[in-house]
């Protein structure tokens, strides 16, 4: 084969997936919408803008280690992701950041969700620190009852941090506050984090089922997945210190004995299969700190493996091609 003398700079994926950017949300037409919220809710003025804030990019730069090609047979789904359907899949871009209004962030953000719900898509949010599912499950309001399914390695219960109520450590407390959602699931909690004896009481009197990894690990992902009422709406979020640090090591806090890639899989196929997922995030990478960009790829695959599993659970009216 001729070569050409010289041939265009190889360019990082600007979406994921391959799929094509769409900005105009009032206009939205898609089975699936990849959002990207870098920003969170910071609690010193150093974390406006941190490590996990180049996440979505950095997930999105990975996307032909991810995936080769779409019309490849996958093993983790048993063969082409999208099935061989017209599936629309689109990416939304990244919710931006106003300087001069920190807190408009969340505003833009929840509004985001809400038009992508309105055209019926499902929302796949990469963050972001674990402030960003406040403002996605905001946006879930008149949707419920809804069970908010979280793989963590800390309960995140604060209620606040140097008086802000709406950060990395505050997301399941302020979703407890909401009459949207229902029973939460709270699995892979291992180690310390911000979490004080208070916050562990608060999430009992809840009625929070906190299900630590050791327990995943002893009685196996199907024990946690029958303790979980059938015929759900359910919301995943994922904190990637909940899974293991050899599995995905770009995380500001790393805990040893956390769940395995396996497990996060089977728990994402098991709550497809028994109910409905409505929408899931992927949170608290740091891509300075990655090793081959094997978190990033580990969080690409994760989403892989709940977009197959809806597709051939028929989420989507979508006829093969």
């Amino acid at each position: 084969m001729a070569l050409p003398l010289t041939e265009p700079p190889a360019k990082a994926h600007q979406s994921f997936l391959y799929s094509p950017i769409s900005t105009d949300l009032d206009t939205l037409d898609a089975h699936i919408a990849f959002l990207g919220i870098p920003y969170g809710s910071a609690y010193h003025a150093g974390a406006i803008t941190n490590d996990q804030t180049k996440a979505p990019d950095a997930v999105r730069s990975v996307t032909d280690r991810v995936s080769r090609h779409l019309e490849r047979y996958d093993y983790d789904v048993g063969g082409p992701i999208y099935d061989g359907r017209a599936i629309k899949a689109v990416d939304v871009g990244n919710v931006p950041a106003d300087m001069t209004d920190l807190r408009s962030h969340y505003v833009r953000a929840e509004e985001a969700v809400r038009k992508i719900l309105k055209a019926g898509a499902l929302p796949i949010t990469i963050g972001g620190d674990h402030g960003i599912p406040i403002p996605i499950l905001r946006a879930f309001e008149g949707r419920g009852p809804i069970t908010l399914i979280q793989v963590d390695a800390h309960i995140d219960w604060r209620d606040d941090v140097n008086g802000v109520r709406d950060g990395l450590s505050s997301p399941i407390r302020r979703a407890s506050e909401m009459e949207h959602i229902g029973d939460i699931f709270q699995i892979g909690i291992r180690a310390q984090g911000s979490g004080r004896p208070e916050e562990v009481e608060a999430a009992a009197a809840y009625g929070s089922n906190i299900i630590p990894a050791f327990e995943v690990h002893d009685a196996g992902i199907e024990a946690v997945l029958a303790r979980i009422p059938d015929g759900g709406n359910y919301y995943i979020t994922i904190d990637a210190d909940g899974l293991d640090p050899t599995v995905m090591p770009a995380v500001e806090g790393p805990a040893p004995g956390g769940l395995t890639f396996h497990q996060v899989r089977k728990l994402i196929h098991g709550l497809v299969g028994k109910g409905r997922v409505v929408g899931m995030d992927i949170v608290e990478i740091t891509p300075s700190t990655d090793v081959n960009m094997i978190t990033c790829i580990t969080a690409g695959r994760l989403i892989v493996n709940l977009i197959g599993a809806a597709v051939r659970a028929n989420y989507f009216d979508a006829p093969k091609a």
